[in-house]
């Protein structure tokens, strides 16, 4: 069924969604990009490379940064088409290296565009996860803006019902 309405006025809102390898990373971009399209918003991407842990030698660990660079990019690309199909715009996509808690919080530090965090909720027995328990928890004072956590078993049906 084709949504004829007429699209909202952009507002400037920004709902940044952390790119991750979950299942449940799909329910957060899902939620974003239908919350960025019914209030005239926009989807950005954070894609966090973490550091390998070990590097012997100093030029297989720049190789493996840059074939890690390359992968996220490559990710962010993807995305980007799914969130442009549902939101009707492309994302602003971001690269970051290091740990992916900090990198998180400077990008919102230093992007005032962004106004809204999306992450969604692990659905195993070891809990919603590691940004979600940070953040909504021991890091909350350090969030700047409001953080918007959507329940990872949440079916597309659903996301779309609420958002």
């Amino acid at each position: 069924m084709e949504d004829r309405r007429k699209p909202p006025a952009k507002t400037g809102r920004t709902f940044l969604v952390v790119v991750d390898n979950t299942e449940e990373m799909r329910a957060a971009l899902r939620y974003a990009c239908r919350r960025a399209r019914n209030t005239g918003g926009r989807v950005a991407l954070l894609r966090v490379i973490e550091p390998p842990e070990f590097q012997h030698f100093a030029r297989i660990g720049a190789l493996m940064q840059a074939e890690a660079r390359q992968a996220a990019e490559d990710l962010l690309h993807r995305m980007a088409v799914m969130v442009n199909d549902t939101s009707g715009e492309l994302p602003v996509l971001y690269v970051r290296e290091g740990d992916p808690r900090e990198q998180l919080l400077a990008l919102i530090n230093e992007e005032s565009s962004i106004s809204i965090l999306v992450l969604a909720a692990g659905t195993g027995p070891e809990g919603p996860g590691p940004l979600c328990k940070a953040l909504a928890g021991r890091y909350v004072n350090r969030l700047r803006i409001p953080l918007t956590i959507v329940p990872g078993s949440l079916s597309d049906q659903a996301i779309d019902a609420l958002s």
